[in-house]
């Protein structure tokens, strides 16, 4: 049952919000925990610096914090290009360099769920959470290791981010792969996939039946294209039907061209709290600094935090309150206009011309779709069945390197026509020669693969 949540009037308005509340509390979310998350505790410990926070003045002998007196790091100023800079007194920098709490530095945690809240704005809001992850990738490492467990089945978009791929493989997943075409996902696949069960059954099994599934919406890495709004809601529908986690990973979401960026998340129509997303501000502010957040149900976020506290603790203090201090500076009005001259940058200035490099290069030799984001070009290679060794072996001797398509499948064992190119990095020069190379070394290949067939 989907949301109405936009409709108005104070009668439709309680009415909704109720079957939003109903339709949450029906969500049983420990059911998809593994025995390893289960095992899980809180550290016993974790009380104390909470009761800091609450009385400052207490005398604090509990907590195994160095003394920052110690530190050799008095003060730092970063500047910015537009030539102001952030100035980390002593004060800051001891917040900056010392432990702190699992869910991030709490000025800059409340500043990310104030944002993720004016973005996204979930049907039942006040039942979400948010946790700040050392990068997004670091959050759905957590998610997996809370809800996979080895030979379980898992449901995924392919091609795949191969990042999603290499935290998945050591579990051995029976992966269901649903195949994408220029707007994402495919609903009708996906329900092919799914229809071997019944979605009672699905509901009541605790084993041999997919939780989860994995979905890269936006600018997806490597298609570079995005899943459209009648999809998700689509999709989404499909998740409750047959009791999916969606894992919405979205680190493009601040690169994408045009009206895309207008595209709403799943997170944004979750009505059940089925929905864990994953953001990131490396593709905008720096993919270094490793801050990523993750948003869910907080009996969702609340676990990942458990491994969190098993694991690193808390995301990097330094990278959160230098950011916290860059959102104070720039303020609602001006990150919003940063995020727009960068999309501007990449559609207008550098990747709209690189796209077109391309196109004198290899059309007729290559099948591409216009991304809608992103960093990637997506090649398919018609009359070559694998692309893995025309790279490894004719491309890179001709002086260029692309990602064969097979790095991006669930079976690597199988051919595959495709390749990725990123335009992200490259100087236009570069790229132009880099199509070249690539175009006269398709041409050799086919030349050749003709002679053999004659």
């Amino acid at each position: 049952m989907m949301s109405c949540k936009h409709r108005v009037g104070g009668i439709d308005k309680v009415y909704v919000q109720t079957i939003n509340q109903l339709l949450l509390l029906l969500m049983q979310h420990k059911y998809y925990f593994t025995a390893l998350s289960h095992n899980l505790q809180q550290q016993l410990i974790e009380f104390c610096p909470q009761l800091l926070v609450k009385s400052p003045e207490i005398i604090f002998l509990a907590g195994g914090l160095p003394n920052p007196q110690m530190f050799p790091f008095q003060a730092a100023s970063i500047t910015l290009k537009d030539g102001r800079a952030i100035t980390l007194h002593p004060q800051e920098m001891n917040a900056a360099l010392q432990y702190g709490p699992t869910p991030g530095y709490t000025l800059y945690f409340k500043r990310l769920k104030e944002l993720t809240k004016r973005l996204h704005d979930p049907p039942n809001w006040e039942n979400f959470e948010t946790i700040v992850t050392a990068g997004s990738q670091d959050g759905l490492c957590k998610s997996f290791e809370m809800m996979l467990n080895p030979g379980d089945y898992v449901v995924t978009q392919e091609p795949v981010y191969t990042g999603t791929l290499s935290i998945m493989n050591p579990y051995k997943p029976k992966y269901l792969p649903i195949g994408t075409d220029a707007d994402g996902m495919n609903p009708e696949k996906l329900r092919e996939a799914l229809a071997r069960w019944d979605p009672l059954d699905v509901r009541n099994a605790t084993e041999g039946v997919p939780k989860v599934m994995y979905i890269n919406p936006n600018a997806c890495n490597p298609t570079g294209v995005s899943v459209s709004p009648e999809r998700r809601k689509e999709i989404y529908a499909i998740a409750q039907e047959y009791n999916l986690i969606i894992l919405e990973d979205d680190p493009y979401y601040f690169v994408q061209f045009g009206d895309y960026k207008d595209y709403p998340s799943f997170l944004s129509i979750d009505t059940d709290g089925r929905v864990l997303r994953f953001d990131s501000f490396s593709k905008i502010l720096s993919s270094g600094i490793r801050i990523g957040y993750a948003t869910g149900a907080k009996p969702l976020i609340n676990q990942i935090l458990l491994h969190e506290q098993a694991s690193i603790l808390h995301a990097p203090s330094m990278s959160q309150v230098m950011l916290f201090y860059l959102f104070e500076m720039w303020a609602e009005d001006l990150f919003s206009n940063f995020t727009e001259k960068m999309a501007d940058f990449s559609t207008l200035r550098e990747n709209e011309a690189k796209i077109q490099k391309c196109s004198r290069k290899l059309s007729g030799l290559c099948e591409w779709s216009i991304p809608t984001g992103g960093m990637f070009l997506w090649l398919r290679v018609p009359g070559v069945q694998d692309t893995w060794s025309m790279i490894m072996d004719n491309a890179v001797e001709a002086g260029v390197i692309l990602v064969p398509g097979k790095a991006f499948m669930t079976d690597t064992n199988k051919p595959c026509q495709y390749m990725r190119a990123a335009f992200s990095l490259a100087a236009p020069e570069k790229i132009d020669q880099g199509f070249a190379s690539m175009a006269e070394t398709l041409t050799i290949i086919r030349r050749e693969v003709k002679v053999q067939t004659a």
